[in-house]
C-alpha cells in the first residue's frame, strides 16, 4: 500500500548529481512530489529532502540505488511522523480590508504591501497552506507558490554526523 515518504540524500556538492538522483525516480516510476535542496549543518554536505508516495518496497529500492551514486554519502528513509516538517507558501493578492483581518487571524506575515496587491508568507504544514489560498481565492489570488518541503529529525541524534564517525573514509572532501 502506498504512504507519504520522506527521503533525505546526503551527499557532495557535485554537478549533474541532482539529475542522477531524478532519473532513478523515473526509472522506478516514483513520482517527485516534492523536493529541496541545500547545505547541511555538516560543512561541505549537502541535503536533498525528497517526498514521495509509495509502497515501503519500492522506497527502499529507490534509496539503495541512490546510494550506489558516486557522490552520493548517505540516504535515510522517514515516515512523516518521524521529522519535524514545514513549508512556506507566499500568496500574492488583491489589496482589500477583509484580507487584513484574514492575516491577523492566521498568522500570516505581510512581507510587501503596494496600491494593488500584498504579498503573504505562511509557513506551516501542507494543509494549513492549502487552507490559506482557499480562504484567499474569493479576494483575488494573483499568484501562489509553495516550497518544497523541509525536514529535520525528531531524535536528537544527527544520523549523518553518526555516520560519518563510523565510516571517516566515506567523504573525500
Amino acid at each position: 500500500m502506498e504512504k507519504e515518504y520522506i527521503i533525505t540524500i546526503f551527499s557532495e556538492n557535485k554537478v549533474g548529481l541532482l539529475n542522477q538522483i531524478t532519473i532513478v525516480f523515473t526509472y522506478r516510476d516514483v513520482n517527485i512530489e516534492s523536493l529541496t535542496a541545500s547545505e547541511s549543518s555538516i560543512p561541505g554536505i549537502y541535503k536533498y529532502t525528497v517526498v514521495v508516495h509509495a509502497d515501503p518496497e519500492k522506497v527502499e529500492k529507490l534509496a539503495k540505488q541512490i546510494e550506489k551514486k558516486i557522490d552520493v554519502l548517505k540516504v535515510f528513509v522517514f515516515t512523516p511522523d518521524e521529522l519535524v516538517l514545514q513549508e512556506i507558501a507566499l500568496y500574492k493578492v488583491a489589496r482589500n480590508k477583509n484580507i487584513e483581518n484574514l492575516v491577523r487571524d492566521q498568522h500570516v506575515r505581510i512581507l510587501e504591501v503596494d496600491n494593488d496587491y500584498i504579498v503573504l508568507e505562511k509557513t506551516g504544514h501542507k494543509k494549513e497552506t492549502q487552507a490559506l489560498f482557499e480562504l484567499l481565492k474569493p479576494y483575488g489570488v494573483y499568484q501562489f507558490v509553495r516550497s518544497g518541503l523541509v525536514a529535520v529529525i525528531k531524535s536528537k541524534r544527527e544520523l549523518m554526523t553518526e555516520f560519518l564517525k563510523s565510516n571517516p573514509d566515506s567523504m573525500s572532501i
